[in-house]
């Protein structure tokens, strides 16, 4: 059985390991310490028998309450492919932190077709549009082994 919750900051050394276990690119321990402690509100945790099974890592933007930035989605192997992200987006959504939301945000490079999956398939479930548009070109990337980062906009829900 899965049990949702916030972060504490001792689950970061686990969602390192998580994400490190991921496709997805690797920041510091220091990094999902620093969410866990102060952006717990905004970021969620799938547990099953007390072990970490997936996380979203997300924030507030702040120029714009109203948008929650989706940073990082990791799910273990033996979890993808069972809708397990797109719940805990949904979950985190319900949060009280996100009660003003009304558009997600993520980055998504171009062949990450998972990625591009789930948040389409986002926008579907809340009924709403998904705007895809550029964001950080390959060459701001030190380098050069890094692809664009496209934006994907969903909402309004």
């Amino acid at each position: 059985m899965l049990c949702f919750r916030k972060p504490q900051v001792e689950d970061g050394p686990s969602i390192w390991n998580l994400v490190k276990d991921s496709t997805l690119d690797l920041n510091s321990t220091y990094s999902y310490l620093m969410m866990c402690r102060y952006f717990a509100d905004t970021c969620i945790i799938a547990e099953q028998e007390k072990e970490i099974v997936g996380f979203v890592n997300a924030f507030l933007e702040p120029d714009a309450k109203n948008t929650l930035f989706v940073w990082q989605v990791a799910v273990v192997e033996s979890q993808r492919g069972k809708g397990l992200a797109a719940n805990l987006i949904k979950r985190l959504l319900q949060a009280e932190a996100c009660k003003d939301v009304c558009f997600v945000e993520a980055t998504v490079s171009p062949s990450n077709l998972p990625s591009s999956s789930l948040f389409c398939g986002l926008a579907r479930d809340l009924d709403t549009r998904c705007e895809i548009s550029e964001c950080f070109s390959a060459d701001l990337f030190p380098g050069g082994k890094h692809e664009e980062e496209l934006l994907y906009r969903i909402g309004p829900f």
